[in-house]
């Protein structure tokens, strides 16, 4: 049960149903997750969706290292919702359930490229230490180039921030979907 409640279509003003409409429209195709809360300030929805749009979809990055980077950093950040919800677009994206099931036991997984291993190690040390050691950003820059690093950098952040929500308004998962680890403020009460 969420902490807040979520706008539904029918009783939204005309401000968040134009931002759900925009949304809907988009590349997501629906609305789900931390953009229900953000709701609540049709501004900050329609910015918030717009980065994040940005950030998954129109980055130099390929859907298999985006969706590397997110694991780790939803799992880093304890988010059952984020983990599901990315857990299948890693699917999607080709990513093999060996090195998915390691990411979920937060554990190096097995056999990845080159690629795979320089975002899996960026994301764990940002998630970690709030910053990456010289070696790690040396391996990312060279492989990537300056603009797929910033844009790393900012899709680690910006899913800090959808779990963060995510967790604190504590989102429900879809009816029937049992999470693969607890909520923070859960995990500390058992």
């Amino acid at each position: 049960m969420p902490r807040i409640s979520l706008p539904a279509p029918e009783t939204m003003s005309p401000e968040q149903r134009a931002v759900y409409d925009k949304i809907i429209s988009g590349p997501r195709g629906r609305i789900q997750g931390p953009l229900r809360a953000a709701l609540h300030n049709p501004e900050l929805a329609d910015k918030w969706q717009a980065i994040g749009a940005l950030l998954r979809y129109g980055t130099t990055l390929p859907p298999r290292l985006s969706e590397i980077a997110i694991l780790v950093t939803g799992r880093a950040c304890n988010s059952p919702f984020e983990w599901y919800a990315h857990r299948v677009e890693a699917e999607k994206a080709g990513i093999e359930q060996p090195i998915i099931e390691a990411l979920l036991a937060q554990t190096e997984p097995p056999g990845m490229s080159a690629d795979d291993a320089a975002v899996y190690r960026y994301a764990v040390e940002l998630n970690r230490h709030n910053s990456v050691s010289d070696a790690t950003y040396a391996v990312a820059l060279a492989r990537f180039g300056e603009r797929a690093v910033v844009e790393l950098t900012a899709l680690v952040g910006y899913y800090t921030m959808v779990a963060m929500t995510l967790n604190c308004h504590e989102i429900p998962l879809p009816e029937g979907v049992a999470p693969a680890f607890p909520l923070p403020q859960r995990a500390a009460l058992s």
